[in-house]
């Protein structure tokens, strides 16, 4: 495709389908065409006239699985309609880009060893998803991009996630003609993330980013996920995905979200076991006393939490797959009830002053009545919440919702069938 091209067939609303298509929102097309034009601009002011190509990664939500892929549970999870674009243009050995407002500095492919001194940066993420690709054996190449993405930051909805898995789908689409199978874009991102930024993290995150759609996710053994896809249009099922800023803050917070899986695995240590998927539920239970004296009441319950949450996910999945919303929403309350009551992660009990999580669950549920349900989004303590509200319903709760929590907090999502994808060659 030729940016002039382009930009002509923007101006004249050429791409309403194609739009529609990625996005699941006719209502976000003026947007959208406006975003486009934008990066479009922008591309060509970094890089000149001419051919490009354009690619996405889409955002993610944690749809069940609460706090059990770090005992190697089970895991739902969905791509969004937000997402990272690329505008892309292939060159010689080189790969520079710039995303949004961060000029990348330019990766030689003579040299995609680790560097320390990247560790924290894009650019490790970058030579860290060529570097890997490279390795398991997937032409590699140059290119200049200019990445732009409406993934919120801070929500819970893997921002980082979409930058590595487009990344990933750049070089598949430039150099192995989408070959590639985006579980495995999925792992390169993960592994990027791992070793050359420096930060642990599961795969829930880059998988439901460039898989789409929805997909669950066993992590019984963590260094060969199964990864399904859960095969349904979930915008026929009438609900949207609403995602609530509580406008609570983050700092200090970490030893709240270390306690999770440090006391989960306190009790699997009981047993002499790693993790809590290695220990059953009854064997817990029948030793809750001692379990109760030797790290307590907090420790049993979340490994409680554990145990139900995971069992909980496959039947979840099973009511998608029947298309069954009932129960499918049943099973969202249930999950959000047990992560407030048992898995204890809606406000910080160092500081049980701030409870805006607390809050948003409440007046979201008074608000909902029978017109959706509501949970804990994410790590907890802070942030967001989750909501599936019926179609005819969400501007009603945007409007009241908003009436406490400013304009603008309320994030209605869809549930969007692509993850990394090729959008025009």
């Amino acid at each position: 495709m030729n940016t002039k091209t382009f930009l002509e067939q923007l101006e004249n609303r050429a791409y309403d389908e194609l739009l529609v298509d990625l996005y699941e929102d006719a209502s976000l097309l003026d947007y959208q065409y406006q975003r486009y034009a934008e990066a479009c601009k922008k591309f060509i002011e970094l890089y000149g006239e001419g051919d490009f190509e354009l690619y996405s990664a889409a955002g993610r939500s944690e749809v069940g699985g609460n706090h059990t892929d770090h005992q190697h549970g089970r895991v739902c999870a969905a791509s969004i309609n937000l997402d990272a674009i690329g505008f892309v243009r292939r060159q010689e050995g080189t790969i520079k880009v710039v995303s949004d407002a961060f000029d990348i500095p330019e990766i030689a492919l003579d040299d995609l060893t680790k560097k320390d001194d990247e560790e924290g940066t894009s650019a490790a993420l970058i030579r860290g998803v060529v570097s890997k690709l490279k390795e398991l054996g997937y032409k590699i190449g140059g290119f200049e991009a200019f990445i732009t993405s409406d993934v919120l930051v801070g929500a819970g909805l893997s921002s980082s996630a979409a930058f590595e898995d487009i990344i990933g789908t750049i070089i598949d689409g430039l150099y192995n003609d989408m070959k590639i199978d985006m579980v495995t874009i999925a792992k390169v991102g993960q592994y990027a993330e791992n070793v050359y930024f420096g930060k642990p993290c599961g795969l829930m995150d880059q998988c439901a980013c460039a898989v789409g759609g929805l997909i669950a996710i066993d992590f019984k053994d963590p260094e060969a996920p199964v990864v399904h896809p859960v095969d349904v249009d979930f915008g026929e099922f009438g609900y949207s995905l609403c995602i609530l800023d509580a406008k609570g803050s983050h700092a200090n917070l970490t030893p709240e979200y270390a306690a999770i899986p440090t006391e989960m695995k306190e009790v699997a240590s009981f047993f002499g076991k790693d993790v809590l998927r290695e220990v059953s539920k009854q064997d817990v239970l029948d030793h809750m006393n001692e379990i109760r004296v030797q790290f307590g009441d907090r420790a049993f319950l979340r490994a409680y939490h554990f145990f139900n949450e995971n069992d909980r996910v496959p039947h979840l999945v099973d009511a998608l797959e029947a298309h069954d919303v009932d129960t499918f929403l049943k099973l969202i309350k249930e999950s959000g009830d047990s992560s407030y009551k048992v898995l204890q992660n809606v406000y910080p009990s160092s500081d049980p002053k701030n409870q805006s999580l607390s809050i948003a669950l409440t007046l979201t549920e008074e608000i909902l009545g029978d017109h959706g349900v509501c949970r804990v989004h994410g790590g907890g303590f802070a942030g967001t919440i989750q909501a599936f509200v019926k179609d005819d319903f969400v501007g009603e709760y945007k409007k009241e919702i908003e009436k406490y929590f400013g304009e603008g907090s309320c994030h209605v999502l869809k549930i969007r069938k692509y993850g990394g994808k090729k959008v025009l060659a």
